[in-house]
């Protein structure tokens, strides 16, 4: 994927170009990216290019953390309660 595909409107570009950018900042503008993407764009391959682009030398930078967290797998959902939890046999 093309780096202008990747990022359309330079969000990415410009954030790494904030002296003093937040790890807070640098979530909203990765939002406004997501956003931003055709629905037909390869997410991951975007994110791979901006990476393989903007990453190096650039580690600890927050969008370069926000990018790479980006790209892990999220965990499978647990239920947390409900009416199925309250309903389990309870020892008396």
């Amino acid at each position: 994927m093309q780096l202008d595909q990747a990022d359309p409107k330079g969000l990415v570009r410009e954030s790494y170009a904030i002296e003093g950018i937040s790890a807070g900042e640098c979530r909203s503008i990765f939002i406004d990216w997501a956003l931003s993407l055709p629905m037909a764009a390869a997410t991951s391959a975007a994110l791979a290019t901006l990476i393989a682009h903007y990453g190096p030398g650039r580690e600890d930078h927050p969008m370069t953390e926000v990018l790479r967290a980006a790209l892990t797998a999220p965990d499978t959902p647990r239920r947390r309660g409900g009416r199925a939890g309250r309903m389990t046999a309870r020892p008396d």
